[in-house]
């Protein structure tokens, strides 16, 4: 018996298969169900309302959404998705590497650096949105310090700032997942291939251009990819501090989250609609961007 045979947790493979795709039936169930529910659902007009009849309607949801009394507003919740999610990831991530980086060296108290970056994410978007809007409240702190120079802010009332008042929120609240995994990948890096390079005469600029770069370049992948689709997918924050009915901050999943579960008249089948609008919009970007990152994976 060789030693993979030994070390297999099963005597025959075909306990293996049945344990393997069993465990794949609720996920494809609980997955791909709901799934083809939704894109049924998005052709009809059902309503929330219980024993309402409802219709098919073929694609009317989709040109209702593209029509040209709601275009505007439709491009406007578009184009606050894209910002939304670039700039939580560009920021976050960027953000998130470098106290990776600063966490990753011996210095004093870089556990207690640890725990404090990952700490928002311990707290759950109710809690993190309970603190800032105390934060940027009329009796909060930011106030106060405004008022020092003879000035105030309506903070999350004003359709100037409050969109990037709460992408700050998110990225604050996000900080400490994107950073773990940062720091994951880049104590996977041997140390020996540092010291090598310090024997070499490489300066640190170098070592990180030349050895953590390219070996962090998959964990880089999989952080970009999974902000990616967050920030794509993101409304909780934002339902959390600015509520509904606000244009200047809603997202494709606020709108979702508006049309199938606000007081408006909207039907859930047009939530459907625009559930599926965002599924392709995703789909697309993310398929886009794990193939820019997998050739820059084999260029490193």
């Amino acid at each position: 018996m060789t030693n993979a045979t030994a070390l297999f947790p099963f005597r025959r493979r075909g306990a293996l298969r049945i344990t393997f795709y069993g465990a794949w039936i609720p996920i494809l169930f609980f997955l791909f169900v709901p799934a083809v529910i939704t894109f049924v659902l998005s052709f009809t007009d059902i309503r929330r309302t219980p024993r309402l009849p409802w219709a098919w309607v073929g694609f009317d949801n989709y040109t209702d959404f593209f029509n040209a009394g709601r275009l505007t507003s439709s491009l406007t919740v578009i184009q606050n998705t894209l910002v939304y999610a670039g700039l939580t990831v560009l920021v976050g991530c960027g953000l998130s590497l470098g106290i990776a980086l600063l966490l990753n060296k011996p210095l004093k108290g870089r556990t207690f650096g640890r725990a404090v970056v990952f700490m928002p994410t311990i707290l759950g978007v109710t809690v993190i949105g309970l603190i800032w809007s105390i934060i940027f409240s009329v009796y909060g702190p930011i106030q106060g310090l405004l008022g020092w120079f003879g000035t105030r802010s309506n903070f999350f009332g004003d359709p100037k700032i409050a969109f990037y008042l709460v992408i700050f929120v998110v990225i604050w609240g996000s900080l400490g997942t994107t950073t773990i995994i940062f720091l994951a990948g880049l104590q996977a890096i041997p140390a020996e291939l540092y010291e090598v390079a310090a024997i070499d005469g490489a300066s640190p600029r170098q070592a990180f251009r030349h050895i953590t770069w390219p070996l962090l370049a998959p964990t880089f992948t999989t952080n970009l990819l999974l902000s990616v689709i967050g920030g794509l997918q993101g409304y909780s924050m934002i339902y959390v501090l600015m509520g509904t009915g606000r244009p200047y901050t809603e997202t494709l999943g606020m709108a979702v989250f508006s049309a199938g579960f606000g007081s408006g008249t909207t039907t859930q089948g047009f939530a459907a609609a625009v559930a599926m609008i965002q599924f392709v919009l995703v789909g697309v970007i993310a398929m886009v961007v794990l193939s820019v990152l997998r050739r820059r994976e084999v260029k490193l």
